[in-house]
């Protein structure tokens, strides 16, 4: 597994819905695969219009998720209603995965608006492979 991550970052989500909800400070993107908004248009029985909006120059990721009020339309009294099927953006949060052409390799970074980020476990490597192995398993094969 080719990747770096950060070795001394500690996360532990609380809950608190700040990665399914615009702020004050950001306009929240979640986007999803192709694979992802069918799998949750067949498990929830909605048709993939009713949730999502296609996205534009954010390949492999096509579609958008919709929002109520700035909330993800799958956020209910701050909880994901479809936690089991959620996109792998949601899956990854706060965390991102990039590939850096110029090491030849991909790279994981946490964002700082996460109020968790810092708090508690410490992630080791076996976090982040866990990861990695499910964005190889999800993202497309260039």
């Amino acid at each position: 597994m080719d990747f770096t991550y950060p070795p001394t970052v500690c996360f532990e989500c609380n809950g608190c819905g700040l990665c399914c909800a615009d702020t004050d400070h950001k306009l929240r993107h979640i986007l999803m695969l192709e694979s992802e908004a069918e799998e949750i248009s067949a498990q929830t029985g909605k048709h993939i219009e009713e949730f999502a909006g296609e996205s534009s120059g954010t390949q492999p990721y096509i579609y958008e998720m919709k929002k109520v009020q700035g909330d993800c339309v799958f956020l209910k009294d701050n909880k994901c209603i479809i936690y089991e099927l959620r996109p792998l953006i949601c899956r990854f949060y706060p965390f991102e995965l990039k590939y850096d052409a110029d090491k030849g390799t991909h790279v994981f970074t946490a964002t700082p608006e996460c109020p968790m980020i810092g708090q508690g476990k410490l992630l080791s490597k076996k976090d982040f492979e866990t990861l990695y192995a499910l964005a190889e398993e999800r993202l497309p094969q260039s």
